[in-house]
């Protein structure tokens, strides 16, 4: 966990001017409305299909699952940051001007994996998502009990959350657009 923190620190370090306002960014990345929404949304499934069985049911096993998938989002996080800020890349998802479903769909998955750099002109490929993602899957194996440990379990978690990301973007791409600009702006007033 401290590794985490670290590494989320360094990777802010250039992008604000004050340990507080790093710090503050940090805190904004890591809990949100979207992490709590997704830590909880995880531990319900889980809960509901009693994976991992070892952690049973009821608000115990709801609060084991919770912790495990927040602390995967805290992984993931911290992976994602550090490479991206290493690797010069822009993993905020940018919308297309394209015109028709599938040439939006194409943009929309082609950007989960390949993003612009921050350094230059040009693109390049998102080795901190990719990485964020599998080194969230394989470190959470460590907490995980024995049915969910192994390496193969690892990967397949890192797989998933590729998989949620390229939904994401897909989501991001074809959200109505009036609504995006309200919520923009909404964001803008907001002290």
């Amino acid at each position: 966990m401290r590794l985490c923190v670290a590494i989320l620190v360094l990777s802010e370090t250039a992008a604000a001017a004050t340990p507080h306002e790093r710090a503050h960014r940090i805190f904004r990345q890591i809990v949100n409305p979207r992490a709590v929404a997704g830590t909880l949304g995880s531990a319900a499934i889980g809960t509901a299909r009693n994976v991992p069985h070892e952690w049973g049911g009821g608000p115990a096993g709801f609060a084991k699952r919770a912790g495990s998938a927040f602390g995967h989002h805290v992984v993931k996080g911290a992976v994602e940051l550090g490479v991206s800020a290493w690797h010069h890349e822009n993993l905020h998802y940018q919308r297309s001007d394209l015109q028709g479903n599938w040439p939006r769909l194409k943009y929309a998955v082609k950007s989960t994996f390949i993003v612009p750099r921050t350094n230059g002109p040009g693109k390049t490929v998102a080795l901190g998502r990719v990485s964020g993602n599998l080194g969230a899957g394989l470190i959470s194996r460590a907490w995980q009990p024995a049915s969910t440990a192994g390496v193969g379990a690892g990967l397949a978690s890192g797989g998933i959350g590729l998989g949620l990301d390229v939904g994401a973007n897909v989501a991001r791409e074809f959200w109505p657009r009036k609504k995006l600009k309200q919520r923009r702006q909404a964001a803008l007033t907001r002290p």
